[in-house]
């Protein structure tokens, strides 16, 4: 039934579709580039003294630095969703990690390019449903969660190497036979005190991968990105590549070569620092790769996280900047994470931009771009960044909207508005007043340090109502009306 469901609506989809520029040799190559857990402070572009991050610097100057980029969520799998779908994760079934799956009904941007000729590639973390049926492996693969099988071959995508979850970030396949902390590691010198770590690559065909997977996992996953890359451009052919880093998701682990970088710290920051390096250089490889192949120019390449960083700042090498809040949090520190644009034809290099951005905006930037409209009126939750890359829109048309694990917020062009406790039941009297909720002003307090719904109430109420209408529209398309 979802296999033909998904024909019948690519079929439609390519009926409607309106179709922008003549030749496919007009149209961008993208390279969507995610890591995992990166805190908005990890990177030297955004003023970290210590970690070395100087390929990403080098595409901050090249390309645009959004100082307000956002993760849809504060957790992994539903941002993820939001980059193929355009949509908040409550639409489509996947509130958390680990939680559901891309649901066959869905329009991924994978599906969507294919139909104008596009390779599609994914490459690294998915964790967008599972990727076998038999074995088991990683969090929910095999027997135990058939019913999530959502590989990325069944989403859009023509070549794969993907993981369900998360991996070490060194060796990935492997961790030590005794005393493997859930943080990570020392990379293990001998082999043969190791054990599988039991998260597996996987092919389009569907099969395990085995070949060349020693080594930094960045590299690792660079490795077929890169090839898929250069075929796609010796066809002549756009292509679209997803690259989503495990980096610096626990464990981490980083090499002789990396850790040595960081020696004088512990072997927590050691160890995220040096793979946080490590994943630069495999960025710095790809641009050369891109420069190489006479393509760069007309390649459109974004960098982001999809969340803050883990743990607790006390005690974490994670950091979110002079932001409140980290990883399932819906303050900044959750939410807010580092964001790029490269696109030499067309985005002036060194450029910056406060227009809150968000994940959920690239499938609509990029339908745009390409000149395609969506087959149907499914609820979007992004807008097109086309006029913010061009210098033309400053300002967002429609707020972002957060939800997860029961706290919800609204940010808007000045304001947030959030509520953190989920469980106390609602009134209509405090949505029309904006009870409940904290208000802040993220120009002049980023730090979200002074609440204001006690002296702006009917800002907060206008905004609680805005949030709550949200909110309904997303349980409409959680119970599937956006497919009918």
């Amino acid at each position: 039934m979802g296999r033909w469901f998904r024909s019948l609506v690519g079929a439609l989809a390519w009926l409607v579709i309106v179709v922008g520029p003549a030749s496919a040799a007009d149209r961008p190559n993208i390279v969507l580039v995610m890591c995992d857990d990166l805190g908005w402070g990890d990177v030297g572009f955004n003023g970290n003294q210590v970690i070395r991050t100087p390929h990403l610097d080098a595409m901050a100057a090249a390309g645009m630095k959004f100082n307000r980029f956002y993760a849809a969520s504060a957790v992994c799998s539903p941002t993820r969703g939001s980059v193929v779908t355009g949509r908040h994760p409550y639409r489509y079934g996947i509130p958390g990690a680990n939680s559901g799956h891309m649901k066959a009904q869905e329009l991924t941007l994978a599906e969507l390019l294919k139909k104008l000729g596009y390779a599609t590639g994914h490459f690294g973390k998915w964790h967008l449903g599972t990727l076998t049926r038999t074995v088991v492996e990683a969090n929910r693969g095999g027997p135990r969660g058939v019913k999530h099988f959502s590989p990325p071959q069944s989403n859009g995508f023509d070549v794969c190497f993907s993981t369900e979850s998360k991996v070490p970030t060194y060796d990935p396949m492997l961790k030590p036979a005794t005393g493997a902390s859930g943080k990570g590691w020392d990379y293990i010198q001998d082999k043969s005190d190791a054990a599988q770590y039991n998260t597996h690559y996987w092919n389009e065909r569907g099969e395990m991968v085995r070949d060349n997977l020693e080594g930094d996992n960045s590299r690792v996953i660079m490795d077929r990105a890169i090839p898929f890359i250069e075929a796609s451009a010796g066809e002549g052919k756009p292509f679209l590549a997803v690259v989503w880093f495990h980096t610096p998701h626990l464990p981490v682990v980083a090499g002789p070569k990396h850790a040595g970088l960081y020696a004088e710290h512990d072997s927590y920051a050691r160890n995220y620092f040096g793979c946080i390096t490590a994943m630069d250089e495999q960025v710095g490889r790809l641009r050369k790769s891109l420069r190489d192949l006479e393509v760069a120019r007309n390649t459109i390449v974004t960098f982001c996280s999809d969340n803050g960083p883990e743990g607790q700042a006390k005690n974490a090498p994670g950091s979110a900047g002079p932001f409140r809040g980290r990883k399932r949090d819906l303050y900044e520190g959750g939410v807010r994470v580092p964001g790029l644009l490269e696109w030499p034809a067309r985005v002036k290099p060194g450029s910056t931009s406060d227009f809150p951005a968000v994940t959920s905006d690239y499938l609509p930037t990029i339908l745009q771009i390409v000149g395609v409209k969506m087959p149907d009126r499914r609820p979007l939750d992004g807008v097109s960044l086309l006029s913010v890359l061009e210098g033309r829109m400053t300002e967002r048309p429609q707020p972002i909207g957060f939800a997860y694990g029961g706290k919800v917020a609204l940010t808007d062009n000045r304001y947030k508005l959030i509520r953190t406790g989920g469980g106390r039941k609602r009134k209509k009297s405090d949505t029309a007043a904006g009870k409940g909720y904290a208000l802040f002003d993220l120009v002049i307090d980023p730090g979200e340090t002074t609440d204001l719904a006690a002296k702006h109430p009917q800002r907060a109420g206008e905004m609680a109502r805005t949030l709550e209408s949200w909110l309904d529209s997303c349980r409409r398309s959680g119970a599937g009306e956006d497919y009918r």
